[in-house]
This record gives C-alpha cells, structure tokens and sequence, in this order.
C-alpha cells in the first residue's frame, strides 16, 4: 500500500489523549472538500478566529472554500481570481485558484496536514514523543510547522538558506528547530542529506514528511484542488470541452496531482508541468539555481505521475521576478490602470506570490503555443501571494530602484506581452519515458526506492489508480478517532 494505513493502537491512543486534553478535533477529506458538512459549533468557533492563528480549530478551514477574510471567516465559495487579457494577452481564459485564503497563507497547509493527519489516527506517528521533520524549498514546511502547532506536537523545519527572510522569521514563531540548508530553491538534495543526517542522529525521535515521495501529498491535490478547479468551472458554467489546460509548476508534485483529477473529469484536458528555465531538469535534463521560489528542481518527484504528463514549459525566471515588482509597485499598479485592468483586478494582484506568476506566465505560453480561442479555459494555481516575498521587493529596489514608468513598460512588453512558445515540448510516449527515467538517480541510486517499484510507476496501470481508493478508508479513520476523543474512553 502506498499510504501506510496499519495501526499501532498503543502509540494511536496516546494521540488520541493528547487531542482529547488539547480539544482538537481532525477534519476529514469529505469536510475539506464539502465544508458546508461541517458541524455548527466549529462553525461557529471559526467565526470568532483569526484565519492565521494557531488554534486546532482552524484545521478546519484546510479547504479551498475559506470565506476570504482575515478574521472571522466562514466557508464560501472556491476562492479562484480570472486573469485579465489585459495582463495575460491571451484569447483563452485563464483561471487560479487563490492559496492566499488558507491558515498561514499558503496552500502547502492542506498537503501537510493530509500527511500528518492518517499518521497521527494509525499511531504511525506519536504526537507526544516523536518531532515530525519537515523537508522543504519554503511552502512546505510553513504549512507543516503550522498544522504540528495545532495539533501540539514538536517540528523542525527544513528549507534553502537562500529562501525568503519572511519564512524564516515566522517559522521561528511556530516550529521547533528551523534548520537552513545551503542553496537555494533548486538545491533539493542538500534538503535531503539534512534528513539523512537527522535520521542518523535521532532515528526513532523523529517522523520524516518528504513532500516529495509522500503519496498523501499527491492525494490531498487530487482531491481538493482538483475538486476545487471542477467545482469553478462548474460555477462559472464552463463546458467540459472548453477545459483546455491545466498548468502547475513540478515542485514537489503534489500539485501536479490535481491534472490526473482533471483528466477524470476532462479527457481532452493538456496537463503541463512547469519549471524554472534557469533548471530545465525535466525540458533539457539540466540543471542550476533559479529565483522561483519553492517549486524545486534538479530532481523528479517520486510522486510525479509522468504519464499523465503532455508538456513541459520552462519560465524565466527574471520575467517571474520582473512581474512580481510591478504588481507590487505603484508605478507598476498605475501602468496596469492605464492599459485597462480594471480596479479590482488590480486589487486581486496582491494574491500573486513569485511561483504563482510563474504558473500564469506558463499558462500564456501554453494559450500561445496552442493558438486558443476565446471559449478555451486553462487552469492553474496561485500558490501563495504576495506578502510572503516582501523582503524579495526591497531587494529588488536596492539593486534597481524603485519601479518606474519606464520600468513598467518594458515588463509589461517584455515579461507580459512578450511571452512566446519557445522553450516548450509537447511530450510523446518515450519522451514521457526519459523524464520518467530521471526517477532512477533520485531515488533508486540515493533513497531506497527499489527497480521493481519505479517500474510498477510506469508499466502498472492500476498503481495511480489506487490511491484515490485509500481517501475514504483515511476519513473512517478520522470519524473513529474523533469519535474516540469525544466519548472521554
């Protein structure tokens, strides 16, 4: 079984006496994907939190359905923004789900917590004596570090030294060890010698989370952010042949997860990874360093289902920070204003992180490159926002100046308008097969993956198809433990 479900009752009863003493309750996949399922009083307990504070309670808002309030929210609608042709320079529409609107800002919360969760019901982690560790480019570990506050139990957080002051200085407030690895976003392994290392060092003190080969990474994004993406459409009275595209930055692979949804639901639908150009590992084998913070690189996750894959697109990632700055910028907001994007599209763009542009100019090249119409629709997601990169903007004035009218034309033209179909791939069988192959060095060679697994990835048809079959068997889990913690026994 790719989860690991088997139950260790003595450690699961330990857990469940924590949870009962702390009043922390664990909501289910149904709840996350229909919250509306939700009970009245913890309704009602949200109303009065604060969408980021660390209360057990906002477990519950690990949904893509949160009311977009900072405080006193309650469930709504999918929060998603539609990009203007005004900014995109596209025919085809292109639609984002917004991860502004998630408990610490970021929409890595709900992966984490779909890790932490099944281990904590089966015992498979103990809550009370084990520190879960956290390996990360930046998300990751945020929203980690955050669900293990919740749930009262120790971390350590693991990201490049090179990531954002910002992630540093608010993981300091909630995680227990905040461990700095040398690099930067693309430095992958040097995270998971940090792990080895640690393993080494505390062994059974610590549960190890990568994000990167945990297939409840992989199952949270096929079902809540896929859902999240059909339910817009449906919302928005999309027809099923318009859905076009689905592009999403490879990272860890989690969210690539929610296309294998989307084909379900879209048979035609074109599932694009995206990456770095300055680390073209699945477009050209390659590598290097890149300023597109949190999507990793030089590596293919082991949770990555290549064959569902269609394209390849690598993103420069001077446009990424280019147009991160005129968003930011008031310069920036006023040339906008005067090519007409309208007042509350300006306002939404604070919903944009660095990653998240890269997916919308990923997005504008796969409109470009298949020449889409007006009636094509391409998803794809906003995975944080602005306010996670402020100290990037000041670094970015000290080196430029701030963005000026002038500035803001040639971003505009350039990083904008000027994005065109060149370093992109269409992926056949044994293209897919070659990036497929990348698996091997990774994790066969260096982490203890085995030959006859990595085969079953690419030659059994039935290995992606079951872990969707273990989300009802995780949520009976959850009923029973919550059930457990309730009844006082």
């Amino acid at each position: 079984m790719l989860i690991n479900l088997e139950v260790n009752d003595k450690i699961r009863q330990k857990n469940i006496k924590r949870c009962r003493e702390k009043g922390i309750l664990l909501p289910t996949f149904k709840e996350m994907l229909n919250p509306s399922t939700v009970s009245d009083d913890i309704k009602d307990k949200l109303s009065k939190t604060g969408l980021w504070d660390v209360d057990p309670v906002n477990l519950y808002r690990i949904t893509w359905h949160n009311e977009p309030k900072a405080k006193d929210g309650k469930f709504g609608d999918v929060n998603f923004i539609e990009v203007p042709r005004e900014i995109s320079g596209v025919k085809a529409r292109i639609i984002a789900l917004a991860g502004k609107w998630f408990p610490c800002g970021v929409h890595k919360v709900g992966a984490t917590y779909a890790c932490l969760a099944p281990a904590l019901v089966t015992g498979n982690f103990d809550s009370v004596d084990q520190q879960a560790v956290w390996p990360s480019t930046g998300n990751y570990c945020r929203g980690g570090a955050y669900n293990s506050a919740l749930l009262g139990c120790s971390s350590i957080a693991i990201l490049p030294e090179e990531m954002s002051q910002e992630r540093f200085n608010w993981l300091k407030t909630v995680a227990g060890e905040v461990i700095a690895t040398p690099g930067c976003e693309s430095n992958v392994k040097e995270i998971f010698d940090k792990c080895h290392e640690l393993d080494a060092e505390r062994g059974s003190h610590i549960v190890i989370f990568n994000q990167f080969e945990q297939f409840e990474n992989y199952l949270w994004h096929y079902e809540c952010t896929g859902q999240a993406m059909i339910d817009v459409c449906h919302k928005l009275g999309i027809k099923d042949e318009d859905v076009k595209a689905y592009v999403s930055a490879t990272g860890s692979g989690g969210t690539l997860a929610a296309g294998d949804h989307l084909k379900k639901e879209y048979p035609g639908i074109k599932v694009v990874a995206a990456e770095a150009l300055q680390c073209p590992t699945l477009l050209r084998n390659g590598f290097g360093g890149h300023r597109i913070e949190g999507i990793g690189d030089k590596h293919v996750p082991w949770i990555h289902n290549v064959r569902n894959t269609d394209m390849v697109v690598a993103i420069d990632d001077e446009d990424c920070m280019d147009v991160y700055r005129m968003f930011n910028e008031p310069e920036g907001k006023k040339y906008l204003a005067e090519k007409g994007v309208s007042q509350s599209d300006i306002d939404n763009l604070e919903s944009y992180g660095i990653s998240g542009v890269g997916n919308v100019l990923g997005a504008m090249k796969v409109a470009k490159y298949y020449e889409m119409d007006e009636d094509a629709v391409i998803l794809t997601v906003l995975t944080d926002s602005s306010e996670m990169y402020t100290s990037r903007l000041k670094e970015l004035e000290d080196q430029m100046g701030v963005c000026d009218r002038d500035d803001s034309i040639r971003i505009y033209y350039k990083a904008l308008m000027g994005q065109n179909i060149a370093n992109m791939a269409e992926l056949n069988y044994y293209d897919r097969l070659r990036i497929h192959n990348l698996k091997y060095y990774t994790w066969v060679e260096q982490q203890g993956k085995t030959y006859e697994e990595i085969n079953r990835q690419w030659y059994d048809k039935t290995y992606w198809e079951e872990l969707p079959k273990t989300t009802a068997k995780i949520d009976e889990l959850i009923e029973a433990f919550n059930t457990e913690i309730k009844s006082g026994k």
